[in-house]
């Protein structure tokens, strides 16, 4: 990847930069070898963790001793192809500042793809704000922004849903996800969901408001059976126990129970939102900042 990276960034003379590697955690021998390419390499950063953390804070430690006008994030194992930065910063010079890199194939199992696919649409469908399909970690984003992150203090474990919630001007750069040169992913399916489930709860709706679709559901089919036993009672004189008009009023109240909880949920989603430190807006420039003062 180093080598890689370097190659890239020779025929991109007009720009100084630097590589940063995070080791999360690692057990080979991979600190060892970072180490003597930090070495012969100045332009090379090395951040090393005293355990594995996670992909998330390994990504926002990067972020952080970054110094750059532009800063890249991707995975080392080659799935992330480096040949497509040129791109990268092409849309950066337009003006764009996040672009992000969207997988339009992968070489993952059938397993993979399919439960990928699925999360993305659940995602897209249930979040306030329309998250791109098919992205992940592989991106570019402006200094900007991660001033904006620093200065508001926003504390987030998923950046995937972040950024598009700043809702900073972006571009897409597609690519063929191709398999890794080596080693095996450490991401088990236990990871998987956990991150998709961050996902889920940070940024999408969807979950807080099952009460309230499932209270209105029960509601209405209660004040149904409800009218049906009135209409029985006294359209055709039936008789029913206070033990069936208990049941179907006890499930109408069943339905506000759902309710009740949906309100709740808003609350918690509210207090949650406030703890994160997440701004009430964001400004990407200001133009004549003067005229303030006239």
């Amino acid at each position: 990847m180093h080598n890689a990276l370097k190659e890239q960034f020779s025929s991109l003379d007009t720009y100084t930069y630097e590589l940063i590697f995070v080791n999360d955690g690692s057990n080979d021998n991979s600190l060892e070898i970072l180490k003597e390419i930090a070495v012969s390499d100045s332009q090379v950063k090395v951040i090393s963790f005293t355990r594995n953390f996670g992909h998330q804070p390994a990504i926002t430690a990067g972020l952080e001793h970054a110094t750059g006008d532009a800063l890249i994030t991707m995975d080392c194992d080659f799935q992330d192809p480096p040949e497509i930065i040129p791109l990268f910063l092409q849309h950066w010079k337009e003006g764009n500042k996040v672009v992000y890199g969207r997988r339009i194939s992968r070489k993952d199992g059938f397993l993979k793809k399919l439960t990928a696919s699925i999360y993305y649409r659940l995602l897209r469908f249930s979040s306030e704000v329309k998250l791109p399909g098919n992205i992940a970690d592989y991106r570019l984003i402006d200094k900007h922004v991660l001033k904006t992150i620093k200065l508001n203090n926003i504390s987030t474990d998923y950046f995937r849903g972040l950024l598009p919630w700043f809702g900073f001007k972006y571009a897409i750069v597609d690519y063929e996800r191709p398999k890794r040169i080596s080693g095996k992913t450490n991401f088990s399916w236990l990871k998987m969901i956990r991150f998709a489930l961050k996902g889920l709860l940070s940024f999408s709706i969807l979950p807080l408001r099952l009460g309230l679709f499932i209270g209105l559901g029960v509601i209405i089919t209660g004040i149904i059976f409800f009218a049906y036993l009135l209409i029985n009672t006294f359209m055709y004189h039936e008789f029913y126990k206070l033990l069936e008009w208990l049941a179907a009023f006890n499930y109408i109240l069943l339905g506000f129970l759902f309710v009740l909880i949906w309100i709740l949920a808003e609350y918690i989603f509210g207090i949650s939102n406030r703890s994160k430190g997440m701004p009430m807006y964001i400004i990407d420039e200001i133009i004549n900042p003067q005229k303030d003062h006239e």
